[in-house]
């Protein structure tokens, strides 16, 4: 504390978590009791099958029969009932937590011995003949009975606290331990979002209740023990008082059962937000290329309206809530003291009787005050338990998809598969039928059909990653596995490629060598230290791919399922990657490889070809057997040998110096590398290039920025927003409703007094009626004031809430794409989830209290600076030191706040990750690595949060004991109100963080306007497509060089231009700066003559189109993917599916057009997503066209047949491909080549060819002259 209030506190002030606090120790226990539910569940039907106790003797016997029943009993025994979640929590951490009870039952007990004291005490001044030291004696007794009662009320805190702090720890452990084993099929029902949410809202719910839950009993007993010292101070008038409690119950039960409904609607709501926000960050560069940015923002604010609608229904529930609340108290107290007074004429109201009947009904205030609020948090955590149950049911992978024969036994065969069906999930029709293989060991097999014809399935089946419908699989020792898309972790590039096995040397050498790598450690400005992003961002497509094998190849195992690894590479590199990799050759070489492959030229070199066509192996054989054979494969063969046969004939002399030439022109990486860095990559010589390794900065190997947490006070701006944000007039407005409220809550108990001192004449107070009136009016008053100010502040609270969010939803969307390269999605989920969260809900209910508990004790010191003047010396001074205290503890727990909410977007990070690569994970069997990182990070994130519990203990203690032998008659509510008024006003700075991370994306740079005012562009623009590039040049970042420079081309409208040069010699530069996703350093473009620096970037990105490398699809229906805006028809589209060849594939979906497609189109193969992309430019048809190496995921007829349709369609129109594959830009009218990032030849083909330059060296290597 001392420290954190001398300087902000930084991570290496915190001290580790006690070992029964981390994760490796929580989270088995719950795991394991969990286990135990579900089995419990399956039991009753069969009780000797799940019978851990069965006799061994029964198991010789017929070992096999009994193992195989089992497993099909238990999927019939399934449902017989859902497994109890709560049952496991609280064996889980039921019995440290009922410690906490015994501290609550002493401290309930002791709460009822202040006002008795205050009794005796009122006696004693009123009876002059009593000794002076009975007055010091009870003074002294509620001081240590006050002392007793805090300390142990800290104790019962702090066990509450770290219970909950256990029990989130526990569940993002099992969620984080479950997202690795779902089947796919549940993956598609729990998304991305929903899983976040999780382990960020719904755990959070969990430990909110944790702090309140033993108010459940102790709230009766404080209400039973405070009636039975009523019942002896009013007799039996208190039952008037408890007829109007019982009252009060139903009312409130309805409100709680309303308020779940409600619940529910906005958890689902906020899924389906968060999921979105998922899917546009991981696809904000297509959003951007397509001018689609508003289409999603409208679609995010529609969810976040119907969010906020139930939100309000649910403050409005919650006004009358507390309204019923507040009077309650107060009606209790009316109706006791009426009754007591008009039943019989001789009861007297006096002194003793007002006042300590007063000081029991404000306890009662507290436990009445608490029921409502512990009763909305146990409906929240209810509904969060269900969420959690049903995630945690979910069908799990089975282990027995797959045999795993011992290596040393007698099976010849490495994979074996015999009648075969499999289907992504239970209920589905098989994907794949009748399939059987047998794969010996050391075997390089092919496999090899049409887009969407299963070929990736089959090796899914392989890892068990499909549901076994019927048949048997084995494979023979350990399994790696290259994805189609490459999976790449935010670590270092050594790390991707080591994945967790042990650095040895010379291997990793060899290694990066055959996987073509060198090149591009020379190039990235870390060596292989450099850090890669987030998915791969500063990486290529052909760089993550290689990266992606090398890791496979690392890991040395005894067989490698490939996934179309070369397709994303240049042809001559995956010549390269198959000859020193995979081929006969190769590092594999003796190992068994299943390649699924579109690369014809390497089928003659494969022992088998497996032949695919819809789900089923149609033919295999070695190439010259299915050759012979004649079939379906020799047809399709002899189609394409002729173009594919001539483009990878190549010299392998010129190759090697071909790669190193062609990765050293890598400037275009290069700058984005540094990225975020603003270190240049030094220029080396090649003689000291080992030397140069090491001088590389550890600087600019760093990318991503972490979260950064803001240090020092919460600055005034932040509270000013947020007013903004409310409006000034309502935030005035409620100020003045708390005030009218405290005003006429001092003025009923002024009343009060002034009723106990009316005159007894004939044992009877003449005006009682008066009397008993004006309370009454003034207690309805107080009413009133509490509803119209809870409902202002909460609506208040959504009006901000909505403001924020939209300005934080648009500025993220106007960041320019570096923003996203730099800043981890975890950070900005985080913010759409998390902080919104906490505007959402929790600061509106701290505001409440803050006021209330800061008029509490305004008022509360007048009354007594009223009573006795004196006082006055003593309260200045003392609010000083309350001042100092709140002060002091402020300063760390706000900087122990920012450093938890920093260290939680890691968690989310490494989440999002591993939710991508879980096929990858579990093919290389690294769970329990990734397992023990996911902890790591956890209880790295509870590292802060722990210190923070134990700050807030102390400042309990310390602020409690001074006060309470002063203010005797007040002191209850005062110290009370003090305290909650410290604690309430470091909650509201703690939270507030929240406002101030959502602000801090306003502050970023933008791009330039995406409308412009007053534009002059004619509405069919550009009509031509005529584009002059003049002099251009553009760098990645100011402090770099420029990337690429000097450009000048004259492209007439019509023309088809293919783009060509190494990777990285800057093609995609050209076409980003095109769509100015990175603008112009230098020179300009004009097209049609209007220069496009000059447009709106939506004016200027929707004219023109472009083809993406990546395929992106977001989840919703494929209409809404193809028109998010809904500007065609229906026929529009249909034909544009006609023209992209996916109108069969379409009209066989039961949905057709609104068939949903599930986050990121993963039930759509890569080559589908390709052509939905085709389908997408067709619809627009712009006169411009850019095609990025578009074709590299499908097969050749299905290239064939997508280069046709672009000739066919169009063909007026201006055509920019980026092409990999030369034989498709050969009948173009011009060839662009760029070199390090210049413009080093512009002609048609045939001329070029005949210069005899770099592209009649590139045209020899692919075969073609």
């Amino acid at each position: 504390m001392v420290t954190g209030y001398k300087r902000p506190l930084e991570e290496k002030d915190l001290w580790s978590l006690n070992t029964e606090d981390k994760s490796q120790r929580v989270v088995p226990q719950l795991v394991c009791r969990w286990d135990q539910e579900c089995n419990k569940v399956k039991r009753p039907v069969d009780k000797t099958l799940y019978s851990p106790k069965r006799s061994a003797r029964e198991e010789k016997k017929d070992g096999q029969p009994i193992e195989e029943s089992e497993i099909l009993l238990t999927k019939t025994l399934q449902k017989t009932g859902d497994p109890s979640l709560f049952c496991a929590l609280c064996r889980t951490f039921g019995p440290y937590f009922l410690v906490s009870s015994l501290y609550k039952i002493i401290h309930d007990i002791l709460m009822f011995v202040g006002p008795e004291i205050l009794r005796l005490l009122i006696q004693f001044v009123n009876d002059s003949s009593a000794p002076d030291w009975h007055g010091y004696f009870y003074t002294t007794l509620l001081f240590v009975c006050t002392c007793v009662q805090t300390l142990i009320l800290q104790k019962y805190f702090h066990v509450c606290f770290v219970t909950g702090m256990r029990l989130r720890t526990a569940i993002v452990g099992a969620v984080y331990r479950k997202a690795l084993v779902i089947t796919n099929a549940a993956r598609r029902t729990s998304t991305v979002g929903e899983i976040v949410n999780l382990m960020s809202v719904d755990a959070q719910r969990f430990m909110d209740l944790i702090t309140y839950i033993n108010m459940i009993w102790s709230a009766p007993l404080q209400v039973i023990l405070a009636l039975y010292f009523l019942w002896q101070n009013l007799g039996p008038s208190v039952l008037a008082g408890i007829a109007v409690m019982v009252l009060m119950v139903p009312l409130n039960a309805v409100i709680a059962m309303k308020t779940k409904t409600y619940q529910v609607a906005q958890m689902k709501s906020k899924d389906n937000r968060i999921k979105l926000m998922n899917e546009v960050l991981n696809g904000i560069k297509v959003l951007k290329l397509y001018a689609w940015e508003l289409a999603f923002k409208d679609k995010v604010s529609a969810i976040r309206e119907s969010e906020l609608r139930v939100l309000k229904k649910t403050a409005y529930l919650g006004a009358v809530s507390t309204f019923t609340w507040v009077c309650a108290p107060f009606l209790v107290a009316l109706s006791t003291f009426a009754v007591y007074v008009l039943v019989d004429e001789h009861n007297i109201l006096d002194a003793q009787k007002a006042f300590v009947s007063l000081a029991l009904f404000n306890i009662l205030r507290f436990p009445l005050n608490m029921l409502p609020m512990v009763i909305s948090s146990m409906v929240q955590a209810s509904v969060s338990m269900k969420r959690l149950r049903v995630f945690l049911s979910h069908e799990e992978l089975d282990e027995d998809n797959v045999e795993r024969p011992a290596i040393s036994s007698c099976e010849s065969n490495s994979i074996r598969i015999v009648d075969g069906a499999f289907s992504w999930s239970k209920d589905d029709s098989p994907t794949l039928k009748r399939i059987n293989v047998c794969i010996p060991e050391g075997a390089l097999v092919a496999v090899v059909g049409h887009v969407g014809s299963g070929k990736s399935s089959l090796l899914s089946a392989l890892l068990g990653e499909m549901q076994k419908q019927e048949g048997y699989v084995s494979i023979k020792g350990s399994v790696a596995y290259v994805p189609q898309q490459a999976w790449i972790q935010n670590a270092t590039l050594k790390d991707n490629i080591l994945f967790g096995r042990d650095a040895k040397d010379s291997w990793y050498q060899k290694v990066v060598e055959a996987c073509a790598l060198l090149p591009d450690l020379e190039i990235l400005p870390g060596g292989d230290s450099t850090e890669i992003g987030e998915k791969g961002v500063n990486l290529s497509g052909g760089q993550k791919q290689r990266v992606s094998v090398a890791r496979a190849v690392y890991c040395s195992c005894a067989v490698y399922l490939l996934d179309d690894p070369l397709s994303a590479v240049d042809a001559h590199v995956g010549k390269h990657i198959f000859e020193k990799v995979i081929g006969p050759q190769g590092l594999l070489q003796g190992r068994t490889r299943v390649l699924v492959t579109h690369g014809l030229s390497f089928l003659p070199q494969v022992d088998l070809i497996l032949v695919m066509v819809d789900g089923e192996i149609t033919e295999m054989g070695s190439y010259t057997e299915l050759l012979g054979r004649q079939g379906a494969f020799a047809e399709f063969l002899h189609t394409y040998t002729n173009t594919e046969q001539e483009e990878v004939e190549e010299s392998v002399a010129g190759e090697a110096g071909l790669l190193i030439s062609e990765l050293l022109s890598y400037s275009h990486l290069n700058s984005l590398n540094t990225a975020g860095t603003g270190k240049t990559p030094q220029k080396t010589e090649p003689n000291d290039v080992a030397a140069s390794k090491k001088t590389k900065s550890a600087d600019a190997a760093r990318l991503t920025e972490a979260d950064k947490a803001n240090t020092g006070r919460v600055k005034l701006s932040v509270f000013w927003e947020y007013m903004k944000a409310i409006g000034l007039p309502l935030s005035i407005f409620s100020v003045f409703l708390f005030f009218c409220h405290h005003l006429s809550s001092l003025g009923s108990n002024y009343w009060l007094s002034l009723w106990t001192d009316d005159p007894v004449i004939n044992n009877t107070q003449p005006n009682r009626e008066m009397r008993l009136g004006v309370y009454g009016a003034l207690g309805i008053s107080q009413g009133i004031a509490v509803f119209c100010y809870s409902v202002a502040v909460s609506v208040g609270g959504i009006l901000a809430s909505r403001y924020l969010h939209q300005t934080m939803l648009y500025n993220v969307l106007r960041s320019p794409m570096s923003f996203f390269e730099r800043t981890p999605s975890g950070n900005l989920v985080n913010r759409f989830a998390k902080e919104t969260d906490t505007i959402d809900s929790v600061i509106p209910s701290i505001i409440k209290m803050f006021m209330g508990s800061m008029f509490n004790v305004l008022g509360s010191c007048a009354v007594i600076l009223i009573a006795t003047p004196l006082v006055a010396i003593i309260i200045p001074p003392l609010g000083l030191f309350y001042f100092f205290v709140q002060r002091f503890y402020v300063a760390s727990s706000r900087q122990l706040k920012r450093l938890e909410s920093v260290s939680r977007s890691p968690v989310y990070t490494h989440f999002n990750e591993t939710l991508l690569g879980t096929s990858v994970i579990r093919a290389f069997g690294e769970q329990q690595r990734f397992i023990t990182e996911s902890d790591g990070r956890v209880d790295h994130n509870q590292k802060a949060y722990f210190p923070s519990i134990v700050a807030n203990r102390e400042v309990r203690i310390q602020t409690r004991c001074p006060l309470m032998s002063l203010l005797v008659p007040y002191f209850p509510q005062v110290t009370a109100s003090l305290n909650w008024l410290v604690r309430m006003s470091s909650e509201l700075e703690t939270n507030i963080v929240a406002v101030e991370k959502v602000k801090e994306y306003g502050d970023t740079e933008k791009e330039a306007e995406w409308r412009l005012e007053h534009s002059t562009l004619p509405a069919g623009w550009p009509t031509a497509g005529h584009i002059e590039i003049h002099n251009f040049g553009l760098r990645y970042r100011e402090d770099l060089e420029l990337a690429i420079s000097d450009i000048s081309v004259n492209i007439e409208g019509g023309e088809k231009v293919g783009i060509v040069g190494r990777t990285g010699a800057g093609k995609s530069s050209l076409t980003l700066g095109l769509f100015r996703i990175i603008e112009a350093a230098q020179g300009e473009i004009r097209i049609d003559g209007v220069n496009v620096a000059e447009l709106g970037l939506h004016e200027l990105r929707s004219r023109i189109t472009i083809i993406p490398q990546d395929p992106v699809l977001f989840s919703g229906s494929l209409r809404m993917n193809l028109d998010p805006f809904d500007g065609y028809t229906d026929e529009d589209v249909w034909r544009a599916l006609e023209l992209a060849h996916l109108k069969n594939f379409v009209s066989g979906l039961p949905d057709k057009l609104n068939h949903e497609c599930s986050e990121g189109g993963e039930n759509l193969s890569l080559g589908q997503r390709q052509l939905v992309c085709l389908a997408r430019a067709l619809l627009r048809k712009t006169k411009i066209l850019v095609l990025d190496e578009a074709t590299a995921a499908v097969d050749l007829e299905t290239d064939n047949l997508i280069q046709s349709t672009i000739r066919t369609q169009f063909e007026d129109c201006t055509v920019l491909t980026i092409a990999h594959r030369l034989n498709t830009i050969m009948d173009y009218t011009r060839v662009l080549v760029l070199d390090k990032g210049q413009m080093a030849e512009f002609d048609s083909p045939s001329n070029l060819i005949a210069k005899k330059g770099i592209f009649y060296k590139m045209a020899k290597d692919s075969g073609l002259v």
